[in-house]
């Protein structure tokens, strides 16, 4: 391999004159600039497309060309390393981001750069569109990178057409195509990537990358992200990025299928990283003509740690891509802790009560609802059956609905329109809607399986489901939309390819969300899938809020909301309050109000004493939701390496903040034994420090007025031990 000389000193002898211009000269830059980084593409004489420079922004833009041409070898092979799109079969030595047959069966693509467009969408976005062209065959990508100025968000996709006399099939077909340069010595990447199943979503990993491949990806069809989310991080340097130090680049794929991830470090030690859905099982024949567009992949590159870039998603969430990122959301009551599938008219008319009495918004319906030749009395029959049961509720969902309304609540209600029970009408009424291999014995996830979404009139039987349920029961004003089968013997009883099975799928499962957002697009959805098992940027434009997890008991959510806090904001969180877990009311309150608070409790079997709480608590998180929700998020105290574990957020103005702070090690002796040190907060101003979300009979031990400057530098004692549990501060700007 050839030495590679550090960049510092190229740059030296070049600006000195000893580094000849011509390189410059010979090749174009395209920089996509946002307020802090710049990705810039080069292209090169020969029009190959290239990636120049992935960095934080020069304040000069013409000096990218220096970089260019530091990096620029024209005899090195590794000339075909950072290519902005990777072809196979031709001079790319690496992983590709695009494999294709053409019609007459050759196997080699080589793209050329032909044309590039800027389109100012507004004052904080531009979309840059550049056009590829083979120049041998009648084949052309169109790469899109669109940015997001403020939160140095780029999101990055493609478009894939061809005018060949015949189909042609694509093997790979990525949405993003990466390149990383290591300044050398002992630095690297680091990457943090996770796992889970059910109740251990997102357990995270953190691994120096190593030469070869490192694949994160999933193919389970649908609830893709069960083992695997499509999210991940990479730091660069000689050591995994920090809160507040370190570089770092945050990435996901927006599919709500199956998604692959490579990460690929080459032999000059560079890093490239390659995202989009998984080709697995799943090559696509394109007639001529047609387009095939990939979902986008975003990412995120930070040189002040891992809260900076998280609180740039975050921000680029709330305002780009979650449903009413900036609006409302409504607290809740679900029945699902307190009954199971066992509750009639009765049952649900005392918990509507008890939903006005908590002080929440909504009273929630969870699954058993339905069906009535099998009725869903367990999770064994009734799937795909949405007629109300007769037994339980013989007034059906209208009475209900008009009975919240009433006691002065909104009447929300659980549905799984995409799956069904081998014990449904619809199961015995359509059995080619179902997907399942013609030759094989059907497989069974949680007793069920998955309707076929690539045929359109599943798409609209599902559409239907909800439909139906909104047309019958206007005033219905929330719905929990399920989903907890994995795919099994994947096949459709009538889609022409089955390879298309995958793609079309989660193209189809986008059609019907499509469609009821277009007819209700307000409407409050929660994104469930047993647990974290969907969730992602392509799903979460369709719903305000997810579901993070099955697994309620508030010590292990803090740990997982901790670590989805890194890619997702509160306000998309919804958290709540459940038995599980042998922690005290307030404790499980207090983990559940970092979010969209709920609960899932028996309100009539609380203490008088309980109930006080939990009635104050309701009030307590009315006033502070909006700085949770809203507010800029920031992790103090990490519970992976400490006895506490502290969170805070701060609104826009730096006026209000609230910290959460909690005993995750209840060895003897631990709790708060140092102050923590605030963040965000304006070090001129002065603030009040209150102890809120007070226990009935208990009264405040943390208190007074600090300076900003005083709580960021020295911090204040949350005074959090066995007999204080959790603590929620309240820091606000003192007049």
């Amino acid at each position: 391999m050839k030495f590679k000389p550090r960049l510092t000193s190229l740059l030296s002898l070049f600006i000195a004159g000893m580094l000849p211009g011509a390189l410059i000269a010979q090749s174009s830059l395209i920089p996509i600039e946002t307020a802090s980084n710049a990705l810039v593409l080069r292209v090169e004489p020969n029009k190959d497309l290239r990636i120049a420079y992935f960095g934080k922004r020069l304040s000069r833009s013409d000096e990218y060309g220096l970089v260019a041409s530091v990096n620029h070898q024209p005899s090195d092979p590794s000339d075909e390393f950072n290519s902005a799109y990777t072809p196979s079969g031709s001079r790319n030595l690496l992983e590709p981001a695009i494999t294709v047959a053409h019609a007459d069966g050759n196997y080699s693509l080589d793209l050329r750069f032909v044309s590039q467009q800027v389109t100012k969408v507004n004052d904080d976005e531009t979309l840059l569109t550049v056009l590829l062209k083979d120049p041998v065959y009648d084949f052309e990508v169109t790469l899109y990178y669109k940015s997001y100025y403020k939160e140095d968000v780029i999101e990055q996709w493609s478009m894939i057409r061809h005018h060949e006399k015949g189909n042609v099939i694509l093997y790979k077909y990525a949405s993003a195509n990466l390149h990383l340069v290591s300044d050398g010595g002992a630095n690297g990447f680091w990457l943090r990537q996770y796992h889970g199943d059910w109740a251990k979503e997102m357990q995270p990993e953190e691994t120096r990358l190593t030469h070869g491949i490192k694949t994160l990806d999933t193919k389970l069809g649908t609830r893709a992200n069960l083992y695997q989310p499509p999210v991940f991080m990479v730091s660069l340097g000689s050591r995994p990025a920090t809160e507040d130090e370190g570089t770092v680049l945050y990435g996901g794929v927006e599919w709500s299928g199956n998604f692959r991830v490579d990460l690929e470090l080459d032999p000059q030690e560079n890093l490239r990283v390659i995202a989009g859905i998984n080709n697995y099982a799943s090559p696509y024949t394109l007639a001529p003509n047609d387009a095939f567009t990939t979902p986008a992949c975003w990412y995120v590159l930070s040189d002040k740690g891992k809260g900076d870039a998280s609180r740039k998603v975050q921000r680029w969430a709330r305002d780009r891509k979650l449903l009413d990122g900036n609006g409302n959301r409504l607290t809740l009551l679900n029945n699902w802790e307190s009954t199971y599938f066992d509750f009639n008219e009765s049952k649900l008319a005392d918990l509507l009560k008890d939903t006005k009495k908590l002080g929440v918004d909504l009273f929630l319906l969870d699954d058993g609802w339905f069906a009535n030749k099998y009725p869903r009395n367990d999770d064994h029959a009734g799937l795909g059956d949405w007629q109300p049961n007769r037994s339980k509720l013989p007034n059906g969902i209208a009475s209900l609905v008009k009975e919240a309304q009433s006691d002065g609540v909104k009447f929300g209600i659980w549905v799984e329109p995409e799956m069904v029970n081998p014990r449904s009408e619809l199961y015995e009424q359509h059995p080619d809607w179902v997907v399942k291999q013609p030759k094989r014995e059907e497989h069974y996830f949680r007793n069920q399986l998955v309707l076929d979404l690539t045929d359109p009139k599943v798409q609209d039987f599902v559409f239907g489901v909800v439909d139906g349920l909104f047309t019958q029961n206007r005033d219905l004003a929330y719905i929990k939309w399920d989903c907890n089968a994995v795919i099994f013997n994947a096949a459709s009883a009538t889609l022409k390819d089955q390879s298309h099975f995958y793609v079309d799928y989660v193209r189809g499962l986008y059609k019907v969300l499509e469609r009821l957002r277009a007819k209700y697009p307000k409407v409050p959805m929660m994104l469930c899938s047993g647990g974290g098992g969907r969730v992602d940027y392509g799903a979460l434009q369709y719903f305000t809020e997810y579901w993070p997890s099955d697994n309620t008991d508030p010590l292990e959510r803090i740990f997982i909301q901790w670590e989805y806090s890194y890619f997702y904001p509160a306000i998309a969180s919804s958290n709540h309050v459940t038995d599980w877990g042998k922690q005290p009311l307030k404790f499980r309150t207090d983990v559940a109000m970092m979010g969209k608070l709920g609960f899932d409790i028996v309100i009539s079997k609380l203490s008088p004493q309980d109930l006080e709480y939990v009635q104050g608590a309701v009030r307590t998180y009315n006033d502070i939701k909006g700085v949770v929700w809203h507010g800029d998020q920031y992790r103090l105290s990490d519970p992976s390496g400490n006895s506490v574990a502290s969170m805070q957020y701060v609104d826009e103005e730096k006026s209000r903040s609230v910290v959460f702070s909690y005993l995750v090690n209840y060895r003897y002796g631990t709790g708060s034994l140092l102050p923590v040190k605030l963040k965000g907060l304006d070090a001129a101003k002065k603030y009040r420090v209150s102890e809120i979300d007070l226990y009935p009979g208990t009264s405040s031990r943390v208190g007074g007025v600090y300076s900003g400057d005083f709580l960021m530098k020295v911090g204040i004692n949350p005074d959090v031990h066995q007999e204080r549990m959790s603590v929620v501060l309240s820091v606000n700007e003192e007049k």
